[in-house]
Parts: structure tokens; sequence; C-alpha cells
């Protein structure tokens, strides 16, 4: 995943360009950040939530 930056005059300017970056993003671009930060928070080898009973 690309990092992309941009330096803003305001919070109100940052969290807009923040919110329209997310609307920008395909479902394959949400799915892939989403298991990075799994991997980040919880590691490689963490269990699968469906599989816990």
């Amino acid at each position: 995943m690309e990092r992309i930056f941009k330096i803003s005059s305001s919070f109100e300017e940052a969290e807009k360009w923040e919110i329209e970056q997310e609307i920008k993003m395909s479902p394959e671009e949400r799915q892939e950040a989403a298991r990075i930060l799994k991997e980040r928070f919880y590691g490689k080898n963490a269990p699968d939530v469906r599989d816990i009973k």
C-alpha cells in the first residue's frame, strides 16, 4: 500500500481530505488496508474470529 500524505492548513481540511481519500478507495483497496492493519495489530498468526467458539 502506497503511503500518501498532504500538508493541510487546518484540522477540518485534513479531515475532509482523509474522508475523500477513503471514499475513492475500491473495495479491494479497503480489504487490503484492513488486512494490513489487522496484521500490524494482531500479528500474522492471529486466529480468525469466525473459527473461535
